[in-house]
């Protein structure tokens, strides 16, 4: 029985992966900010409508670095969302910055950003993000890290509006985000830095990789030094990582970037197919409206965490396998600093009964089949 796992990475032509290798060899450069990694910058930052690229050796150093472009420091605080892949909130612990989650929007899934008239802002029903701001014990955030989760982006005009009446920087993981436009512009185009995964799972990959998007080009050159060991002209100036990438993994980005429009559109054709069977038996995320559908995830709502078990214990039974993504809620591992965190009942319900499903190019209609009869049976 063939198995069918949550995701399956997409393979490029081998021949055309082969030709690039070819000027590898030929041109005896394999990193260090090679042609093939600035042809691939060059190439990205057209396909996306951004001005400022920088590709790096994954998607979890682009937000360290984007903590140190930001101006963020140790004992600082970060304002982010407990729903999201723990690298989010890694990262931030990581560089000893302390995150503050705020709980998420029931329907979009992303992080709460309501903002309210400034006269409601003490009454009882102010939002979310600001009361968090407003306490005593939250007063050195310095920074917003909104996740623009499973693609679906955050209010962008909103948070825009909470960053600079509170003199904040946005920071987006938008690690899903890969083609997403809100009101036909890119939504990298938003917030003081994006960054982006391009790890194996995603639908664009470099097999490994990621990068981060700047509003402000001179972050991009600052950028390009730190993740070289903080090298200006071979001179350590500032300080510095090794967050480079390969030609090699430029070569297969380039491939994979030749194909995307096949790629959106198979993932399209599979994501519209499992709607039109489901959307009558379970609850979905609310996209937003102003955005176009990347088709990267096929998450579902389960009543419960029972019904959601019981689901995925038919689907391994017959060799399925899907992905409780995210979970658990990120607010509740022991291993972060809650101390100062509210609870985020929203989050840990979704968390406990959210599933996706096998969602990749290829995926045959009659695998899709066997996965919705074993939904609904």
């Amino acid at each position: 029985m063939q198995r069918i796992n949550v995701n399956k990475p997409y393979l490029p032509d081998k021949n055309k992966y082969f030709k690039y290798l070819d000027k590898i060899w030929e041109n005896n450069h394999l990193t260090n900010f090679g042609p093939l990694s600035l042809e691939l910058e060059n190439r990205l930052c057209e396909f996306l409508g951004v001005d400022n690229i920088l590709f790096l050796a994954n998607g979890t150093l682009a937000l360290q670095v984007a903590y140190k472009l930001a101006g963020l420091k140790a004992k600082d605080k970060i304002l982010t969302t407990p729903f999201s892949f723990v690298a989010t909130t890694d990262t931030v612990m990581w560089e000893n910055i302390e995150p503050i989650f705020c709980d998420i929007n029931a329907k979009s899934l992303c992080i709460d950003e309501i903002l309210l008239d400034s006269m409601l802002t003490k009454s009882s029903v102010e939002s979310k993000i600001e009361s968090n701001i407003d306490s005593q014990i939250t007063h050195n955030i310095k920074a917003i890290l909104p996740v623009h989760t499973f693609g679906n982006t955050c209010d962008l005009e909103k948070l825009e509006q909470i960053a600079k009446k509170h003199h904040l920087k946005i920071i987006y993981d938008a690690a899903h985000a890969f083609g997403v436009k809100y009101k036909n512009k890119s939504v990298f185009s938003y917030g003081d830095i994006s960054t982006i995964s391009f790890h194996a799972t995603k639908i664009f990959h470099s097999i490994e990789g990621g990068a981060i998007i700047f509003r402000d080009k001179s972050l991009k050159d600052e950028a390009k030094s730190i993740i070289n060991f903080g090298l200006k002209n071979n001179m350590p100036e500032v300080l510095g990582i090794n967050a480079k990438n390969s030609e090699f993994h430029a070569a297969m980005g380039l491939c994979v970037l030749d194909d995307m429009h096949y790629i959106l559109e198979d993932r399209k054709r599979v994501w519209e197919y499992y709607f039109k069977h489901l959307k009558d038996i379970f609850e979905f995320q609310i996209l937003n409206p102003n955005i176009n559908n990347n088709y990267h995830y096929f998450p579902i709502l389960c009543e419960s965490e029972e019904s959601l078990l019981e689901k995925i214990r038919i689907l391994n039974s017959n060799n399925i396998f899907p992905r409780r993504y995210f979970y658990p809620s990120l607010d509740t591992l022991s291993f972060y600093n809650k101390s100062n965190a509210k609870s985020c009942k929203i989050s840990q319900d979704i968390a406990s009964r959210i599933l996706c499903l096998p969602i990749y190019v290829g995926l045959e209609q009659e695998s899709q089949d066997k996965i919705i009869k074993c939904l609904i049976s």
